[in-house]
C-alpha cells in the first residue's frame, strides 16, 4: 500500500482536450470524456480511475492551460513494515 494518495481536480470548462495529461499519467487515472463536451466544444479530461492516483502531478505539469490541480495526502491506511 502506498504511503501517499493523490487527488486530481480538473477545471473542465477550461480544458481543451489536448490529451497531454492522459499520456503523462503513469497510473492511468485520466481519460478524455468520450460522449460529452464542455462549453467550448472540447472533450475534456476527467478522472476515470481516481483511486489509482499517487499524486505525482505529472498531469498538472504538462497541462498547457493549467486546468489541473493535484493534491497529495498521507494514506491513513498506510502501515510501514516492522523491522
Amino acid at each position: 500500500m502506498a504511503k501517499f494518495i493523490g487527488a486530481v481536480e480538473i477545471n473542465k470548462d477550461r480544458c481543451k482536450g489536448c490529451d497531454l495529461c492522459v499520456v503523462a499519467c503513469p497510473c492511468d487515472v485520466l481519460s478524455l470524456e468520450p460522449k460529452y463536451v464542455n462549453d467550448r466544444g472540447y472533450h475534456y479530461a476527467f478522472d476515470k480511475n481516481p483511486d489509482a492516483c499517487i499524486g505525482c502531478a505529472a498531469c498538472a505539469t504538462v497541462c498547457p492551460d493549467a486546468c489541473i490541480a493535484v493534491y497529495r495526502m498521507v494514506n491513513p491506511d498506510y502501515k510501514p513494515n516492522d523491522k
